[in-house]
């Protein structure tokens, strides 16, 4: 492709509203551009990087047996309403009304797709497994955007789908996808982290997560570095040592205006460990109170799925008060005003001395024993991991960094082929429920987590899997005939042999093509300047090291095979 014809539009200056390096790069490279709030266009340039991406998941994706098809988009409400994840997407996902007020969804995802195409299509165990998937546009009406294509309200996705007999089918099916996933994020030259996961709104037994480390990720996973335990912070464990304290008599102290753990454990003289937050929540329109260390965080997705799966939320102020006859930093499991259910995280079971509110404002209870005073019957695991912990599995110190995922795989047994009546005839002839797995990539994440992995401060450095252009061309002085010509030959014979290059035969500066040339980051630059001139040699510039070699002309193509196969 010669630069003077090509849509490229690069620009020198960091878009202000663009905060990390993908987004910056993307944009200044001309990769994307945007059109709305979370909606961009993939120029050529960008398209071609995207292009190899499915190309990738699409052979993996086939090699594992799955069957490419292609979904509608706009979805009737009523498949939505079989789910209830019409009311679960809530404002996220997009509806529309056509012209007959027929209300439609624009897909954020497709289980309720491929089960409507599964029960009409599986009759017998005969017609089982089954691999689907396919590459398509979805639609997430995100509250606030960000990050580039990182999260947006319209993105390409892999979104595949298995149906099985069984969970042992269900188990085979998702080890597939968890190696395809592998093999996809290798290809693609990312160094990544397959971490356990909380299945969220998707539903069913088990996920994992495939994630980058980026320091402006909205996730947050927990790494353990002396053995193999990875886990999101949603649903990560960890060992906690009990803090040694002597049981003391219960006793009720004055706190006037001391409301958070910080206040309190300074005006009491006492370490934040020594205290105990105790939350009120309301899942179902039942109270709940929680009860979780003062050094600690209640982890709401754990909750959640200790209750069984009931969305849970914070009591209002109204609420707390109603309740316990306190505002809230002063409730607590003594003497509540009704009678509340109470759940105690593990990590105080054997705890001494605790403190907490008083149910009454400006008091706290000291001295506190759970067993003598409060009579906790329910103990779990409902506290987010701390960094320092330590690991379940080895007991060594577990580290918390950000993350941004690029693949989640869920094992979603049979919730939605029940709600949906989407079942089999065994081989005694039973009516059993398919057993279904969902699996899912995100594409733009895939090419801005090579970049977030790959660049420097002149701009992106291309790996050798998912260039837009191998070879970029760079005839420093544009106007010398032989220069131009010798560029022109060069750019014919790379592309005869099969090698995608840019040739940058715009009328501008030396200076501008070098600048541009490390911005769009190609792994191989060829340079015809004064070196070609005086000794008839090429000057090749590797991106990723900066190394610079010099070469016949005749050396070139064997040079560019050799670089290629050196993967």
């Amino acid at each position: 492709m010669q630069l003077s014809k090509a849509y490229i539009p690069t620009q020198k200056e960091i878009p202000a509203d663009a905060v990390i390096p993908s987004h910056q790069l993307m944009l200044r490279a001309g990769l994307i551009k945007p059109l709305a709030a979370g909606v961009y266009s993939h120029l050529p340039m960008g398209w071609k990087v995207m292009k190899k991406v499915m190309q990738i998941i699409r052979e993996e994706m086939d090699k594992i047996g799955g069957q490419e098809l292609h979904l509608p988009v706009l979805n009737p409400i009523e498949l939505w309403d079989e789910t209830g994840r019409n009311t679960d997407f809530g404002d996220e996902m997009f509806r529309l009304k056509d012209r007959r007020n027929r209300t439609l969804a624009l897909a954020p995802t497709h289980e309720e797709i491929i089960c409507d195409l599964a029960r009409k299509f599986v009759h017998s165990y005969h017609d089982l497994p089954q691999i689907w998937y396919q590459i398509q546009t979805k639609f997430r009406d995100e509250p606030r955007p960000r990050s580039g294509v990182l999260r947006t309200r319209q993105f390409m996705m892999k979104d595949s789908y298995t149906l099985d007999r069984n969970d042992a089918g269900l188990d085979k099916a998702y080890d597939l996808h968890a190696r395809a996933y592998k093999n996809i994020f290798t290809r693609c030259g990312l160094k990544f982290h397959i971490v356990d996961a909380s299945s969220g709104l998707m539903g069913g037994s088990g996920s994992q997560e495939f994630m980058i480390e980026s320091s402006d990720g909205e996730d947050t996973i927990i790494l353990c570095n002396h053995c193999d335990y990875a886990a999101n912070l949603e649903i990560a464990a960890s060992n906690v040592m009990t803090i040694d304290s002597e049981i003391m008599n219960l006793e009720k102290v004055h706190t006037p205006d001391q409301k958070t753990i910080d206040q309190v454990s300074g005006f009491l003289n006492i370490k934040s460990n020594q205290l105990m937050k105790s939350l009120v929540y309301v899942a179902d329109n039942i109270p709940i109170m929680v009860l979780v260390r003062g050094d600690h965080e209640m982890n709401e997705v754990k909750l959640q799925a200790y209750l069984g799966g009931p969305m849970i939320r914070q009591a209002h102020p109204d609420e707390v008060q109603e309740l316990c006859g306190a505002q809230a930093g002063y409730v607590g499991p003594i003497k509540s005003k009704k009678p509340i259910r109470l759940i105690a995280d593990l990590a105080l079971k054997d705890q001494h001395n605790l403190t907490t509110g008083a149910n009454e404002n400006s008091y706290h209870f000291t001295g506190i024993e759970l067993e003598r005073d409060v009579q906790v019957k329910e103990f779990a695991d409902i506290r987010g991991v701390n960094n320092g912990d330590q690991c379940i599995n080895c007991g060594n110190e577990l580290r918390i960094i950000r993350a941004v995922e690029l693949g989640h795989i869920f094992k979603l047994g049979t919730k939605y082929s029940r709600s949906m009546k989407a079942g089999y005839l065994d081989n005694q002839g039973h009516e059993k429920p398919i057993v279904m797995g969902s699996y899912g990539i995100g594409v733009e994440r895939i090419v801005a987590a090579a970049i977030e992995q790959n660049y420097d401060e002149r701009g992106m450095v291309w790996s050798k899997r998912l260039y837009p252009y191998l070879i970029h061309i760079i005839p420093v002085q544009g106007n010398d005939e032989e220069i131009a010509k010798t560029a022109e030959d060069i750019y014919k014979t790379v592309q005869d042999n099969g090698f995608e290059a840019l040739v940058d035969d715009r009328d501008v500066s030396p200076g501008y093509k070098f600048k541009d040339a490390d911005l769009l980051g190609m792994p191989l630059q060829i340079i015809l300047g004064g070196t070609w001139k005086k000794e008839k040699k090429i000057e090749i510039k590797i991106r990723q090291s900066n190394e610079k070699i010099f070469c016949q002309l005749s050396e070139l193509i064997p040079f560019i095979q050799d670089y290629v196969n050196q993967r």
